[in-house]
């Protein structure tokens, strides 16, 4: 009997195998081979998060943090996810694929806990999501998709069902492209094996920002680099907007970020968040939208 993903995998591990020779750089491995060890870097990430915190975390502990039984249960079965996803894709990749690594989650109770999957959850979803125009096989790209819906409705079920907030605030995800969403799980890695196959990615300096963040407000953007004159952008949905940083890192966040999972990078300049020109970032930014705030900007009610 064929296993969940043992169809998808078998057409993944095809792809890889017979993939066109267009080349991420000279000398490195093709592009397809390359994305899906980057995807299978963050699954290993993600199946050690959850396979490690909840061995530490029992019901009772999410009882006693308030809690029903329902909640663990539910994260159990994600983290059932994302070993199968690891299986899928070290299956797809053979012997060229990457092993797991040692991380740090920093988790030290059930609510950073929940906290960490949520942010762990929507960068798997901006991740494939930004890797996917670079896929050049479709059956790889078929693949890939289908654990990117997987990722998209963890993240929805977290960010609503577990925080009581909105699991869809925006009309469209927002991407993410190699180096920020590596600068996002870097932090967290502590070493690798000296065996697993280099990755063409970086990891940015970090960035920060701190006070009200939504639209329209003054906060303020720190970092290693980060300077007045330089830009805040934000990345929303298939948006980018920038904001000028003033003294002391003040940024006014333009009105049009809109809510749920935004991200901000400081860039040199105010048209482009190409790698050459980040100073920073990104940082996750996300701003809630209660149901009654949907409603009010729903275009349905609008004439």
């Amino acid at each position: 009997m064929l296993t969940k993903y043992a169809v998808l995998a078998a057409t993944a591990a095809a792809a890889v195998a017979a993939a066109p020779t267009k080349r991420a750089a000279a000398g490195q491995a093709d592009i397809d081979v390359v994305i899906l060890n980057y995807a299978l870097t963050l699954e290993h990430l993600e199946n050690a998060f959850y396979r490690d915190t909840l061995a530490t975390y029992d019901a009772g502990a999410f009882r006693a943090a308030g809690y029903p039984d329902w909640v663990r249960q539910r994260f159990v079965e994600i983290g059932g996810h994302e070993k199968a996803h690891v299986d899928f894709l070290t299956k797809a990749l053979g012997d060229q694929a990457t092993a797991e690594c040692k991380y740090n989650f920093g988790v030290t109770d059930v609510n950073t806990f929940i906290a960490t999957a949520a942010l762990l959850e929507g960068i798997g979803e901006s991740a494939y999501l930004g890797a996917a125009q670079n896929i050049t096989n479709p059956s790889t790209l078929t693949a890939a998709g289908s654990i990117l819906t997987v990722e998209s409705r963890h993240q929805g079920w977290v960010s609503s069902s577990v925080l009581q907030g909105d699991g869809f605030p925006r009309d469209t995800s927002t991407p993410l492209n190699f180096n920020q969403t590596y600068s996002l799980a870097a932090p967290l890695i502590t070493s690798c094996p000296s065996t697993n196959p280099a990755l063409p990615v970086k990891a940015f300096p970090a960035a920060t920002v701190t006070g009200d963040v939504c639209g329209g407000k003054t906060v303020t953007v720190a970092g290693q680099g980060v300077q007045s004159g330089q830009y805040a952008a934000f990345l929303a949905g298939l948006s980018v907007y920038y904001a000028p940083i003033g003294d002391n890192g003040s940024v006014t966040i333009p009105q049009d970020v809109g809510y749920g999972r935004i991200y901000m990078v400081v860039s040199k300049v105010n048209n482009s968040i190409a790698d050459d020109n980040v100073v920073a970032g990104p940082a996750v930014i996300d701003i809630p939208l209660s149901s009654t705030q949907a409603e009010e900007i729903s275009p349905l009610n609008k004439n």
